[in-house]
This record gives C-alpha cells, sequence and structure tokens, in this order.
C-alpha cells in the first residue's frame, strides 16, 4: 500500500527552469514532509499539498535529508508559520541545519571560488550569498542510521553519506519505497550520482549506492527527477559499476 505522495514544484533558478519532488507521507496519525525547497517556497509547498487535497496545516514533522539549500531553505519560514512541525534531521547533519555549525557547502563554494573561470564566479559569488542569508532552524529530534521510526507504516532511516556527511534516504519496508533525496538523481531517465563535481565524497556517495543495494527496494523517489520507472536493482547496480569499473 502507498501512503506517500510526490509533490511537484517546478519553478525557475538561475535562468533555468527545475523541478524538485519533496514527499508527504500520511497515515491517520501523522502527515510527514521530506525535505522543504530553497528559501520562500512556502506558498509552493503550500499548493501542492492542496493539490493532493492535503491541507499544509495537517502537517505534524518535516524530514530534512541534509542541509543543501534547496532542501532546507524554507525551513525557519515553515517552522515560524506552522510552529507545531516537528523537525527532524540525522545527528551529523543537525548542527548545519540549527546554525550551530557552518554549511559545508558554503565553505565548498568559497574555498574553490578562486579555481573556476571568470565566466562561471557571478553564479558561484550569488550562491555563495544566499548561502551565507540562508536562515537556521531548531531541530526538534535527531535520528541516527537504521533507526526505524514507527510513524506512517515504518520509515527507516539510512545514512547515505557522500554527497554531504549527514546525508539521509529513508526506506519505506510497507511499499518497498526509497525516498533517496540526493543520493541518486534521474537524469535523462537513468539513475545517476547528484552533481558528481560538488559531491563532497564522490566515492562515499557511490559506497552508499553500493549500500542501497541491500534493501528491497521496488520503486526509488529522487528529490531531483520524482519516481523511477525502471528496474531499481539493475539500475542500482549499473550506477556502481559506471563509477567503480
Amino acid at each position: 500500500m502507498n501512503n506517500y505522495h510526490l509533490l511537484h514544484i517546478e519553478f525557475e533558478y538561475g535562468g533555468h527552469k527545475q523541478v524538485i519532488t519533496p514527499v508527504l507521507l500520511q497515515d491517520e496519525r501523522d502527515t510527514i514532509l521530506i525535505d522543504c525547497g530553497y528559501p520562500d517556497f512556502m506558498h509552493l509547498l503550500e499548493a501542492a499539498a492542496d493539490k493532493q487535497g492535503i491541507a499544509f496545516e495537517s502537517i505534524t514533522k518535516l524530514i530534512v535529508t541534509h542541509h543543501d539549500i534547496d532542501h532546507i531553505g524554507s525551513l525557519a519560514e515553515i517552522k515560524r508559520t506552522y510552529p507545531h512541525i516537528k523537525i527532524i534531521a540525522h545527528e551529523l547533519d543537525a548542527p548545519y541545519v540549527d546554525g550551530t555549525r557552518r554549511s559545508l557547502r558554503l565553505e565548498q563554494a568559497q574555498s574553490t571560488l578562486n579555481a573556476i573561470t571568470d565566466e562561471a564566479k557571478p553564479q558561484a559569488e550569488q550562491l555563495i550569498r544566499s548561502l551565507q542569508s540562508l536562515e537556521p532552524a531548531l531541530v526538534d529530534q535527531t535520528v541516527h542510521s537504521n533507526e526505524l521510526l514507527p510513524w506512517c507504516g515504518g520509515i527507516e532511516i539510512i545514512h547515505t553519506p557522500g554527497h554531504m556527511p549527514g546525508h539521509i534516504s529513508l526506506y519505506l519496508p510497507s511499499s518497498k519505497t526509497l525516498i533517496a533525496a540526493d543520493a541518486v538523481v534521474i537524469e535523462q531517465g537513468q539513475l545517476n550520482i547528484a552533481n558528481p563535481q560538488f559531491t563532497l565524497d564522490l566515492e562515499e556517495a557511490v559506497r552508499s549506492v553500493q549500500r542501497l543495494l541491500d534493501y528491497d527496494i521496488e520503486r526509488i523517489i529522487c528529490y531531483h527527477g520524482g519516481l523511477y520507472n525502471g528496474d531499481v536493482k539493475a539500475a542500482l547496480q549499473e550506477l556502481v559499476q559506471k563509477y567503480t569499473s
């Protein structure tokens, strides 16, 4: 039984049309949002939830998979507007979400600024300004690898580092569904590593994909790409081989 809803969010960023796919999980007690887009995306999320027949104020929990700006950008606004929503993050990522530690993506962007072309610098500088202005939000609950949360038919936390050290994916055993976040993305119908040139530890990211093969996954939902239509196990194996052969 599927207890999830894909929120299809279309927008323009950096002059390009983009799409992200946050996910809503729901049962008789909880409505859980997975990731929340860029800053000022709350109205887009509210509209997308409404299309699914779900009132945004019914959300009880918000799980963030990692602290990239396109995953936590609207977190503080949502918490301020709906203070009853419980914010949940992996124990390694929580200090970056709440602002206790400096964003790893900001450190990466600043450290590589002098190495990029003059043509690429304006966009990189804009990213740095956006990351510097990102409003932190307090995390109400931290989770750890292999933790099984009892909500919405059960949610297993899979620690999938590489893209970021505290990155998590979520496995829903009841429907054999993986919410991959940025552990993998869909590009031209194929699974791939998310932005390999910006992945903080590419070898670790590939090992995380290898780890997903231990799970009985029938469908994958990617934050960038949506629902994957294909043989999941074969696609994951092919992706691992691509980076290890």
